[in-house]
């Protein structure tokens, strides 16, 4: 007689808005990997073209995909695996998170200190915060527009403002301003009229512009905006995710300025990982707080909702996690 499977839920993504959950095979480490028994996962705006059912996503998705923010605990390990033991508590950078457990290659997970125990760690957005906030090259003296204030714009605010950098906070929500000015901006406007911010940004550095600006929207206007707003020889450092069709930029502008445009989002798996070991680092140490910014939580079976408040962005949203 075989022995009978040990089973787990995940989510698939059946169709455009549509997701199930389904009893699968619970996975094994192979050689190398272990096994995360997650402990949540947090939502990323790039589920969000994969949720409208664009024409080339096949359906129904592999169980769990799409999530890749998790965090949990090892429950299984691989052999050839030094250095991770079951029980450590981790995040992982794996792909099919939005499940009970996720397998993940042994040097695409980092040990979270038991400082951060009980606390949420989606590590892979947190570590992006911190990837972009490097590439930024932001120091003393600066200023720093952030155009977008989501969970990364408050993050890169609080980094930017901790490095000695003046911050002005560009949102069109009145609520993300309200953080924006919590995480250490010295200055907010509302995202409404393009050109009363560029002349209220003007104002503010005496006809200079700014240093840096971030643009983390992933949006044509904002994208247009954070171009007016920096200044000669400056960077405009692209943070907004930018993978629903082709942008057009005034590279008239661009070039007439002589900036440096940075698109900020990396891909090298080392680089990824680095920026997670800095985010631990950093939360663990105080410096950074990301707790206000998990504003909805929604358990296992509520996706589909989490994914749709990602989209629609309610008054009070900037991040969503989900638990199994």
């Amino acid at each position: 007689m075989q022995d009978e499977k040990i089973m787990m839920r995940a989510a698939v993504l059946a169709g455009p808005g549509e997701i199930r959950l389904d009893e699968v095979a619970l996975p094994d480490p192979g050689p190398g990997q272990v096994r995360v028994k997650l402990e949540g996962c947090g939502v990323c705006a790039s589920n969000l073209t994969p949720w409208e059912g664009p024409e080339w996503m096949q359906f129904p998705t592999e169980p769990g995909a799409l999530g890749h923010e998790g965090w949990g605990v090892i429950d299984a390990v691989g052999e050839g695996v030094k250095g991770l033991a079951i029980g450590d508590r981790v995040a992982a950078l794996s792909y099919k998170s939005y499940a009970e457990y996720d397998i993940a290659e042994a040097e695409a997970v980092v040990r979270l200190p038991e400082s951060l125990k009980d606390q949420p760690f989606p590590g892979e957005p947190l570590g992006c915060a911190m990837n972009i906030f490097r590439r930024s090259d932001i120091s003393a003296g600066q200023t720093v527009a952030i155009v977008g204030i989501g969970f990364l714009g408050a993050i890169l605010t609080r980094l930017a403002t901790d490095a000695g950098a003046r911050v002005i906070a560009i949102s069109r929500r009145s609520f993300s301003l309200d953080v924006a000015r919590q995480f250490g901006a010295a200055e907010v406007i509302p995202m409404d009229d393009h050109w009363q911010i560029i002349e209220r940004v003007k104002e503010l550095t005496g006809g200079k512009f700014c240093d840096r600006v971030i643009e983390a929207v992933g949006k044509q206007w904002p994208l247009d905006l954070a171009g007016e707003l920096v200044r000669e020889g400056g960077k405009l450092i692209v943070a907004g995710y930018h993978q629903n069709g082709p942008r057009q930029v005034n590279m008239q502008m661009w070039n007439w300025k002589g900036i440096d445009v940075i698109n900020a989002h990396e891909r090298d798996p080392e680089v990824n990982m680095q920026g997670i070991r800095d985010a631990v680092e950093a939360v663990a140490s105080g410096r950074l707080d990301p707790s206000p910014l998990y504003t909805h939580r929604y358990r296992f079976d509520q996706l589909g909702e989490a994914l749709d408040a990602t989209r629609d962005r309610p008054d009070g949203f900037l991040k969503a996690l989900v638990t199994p």
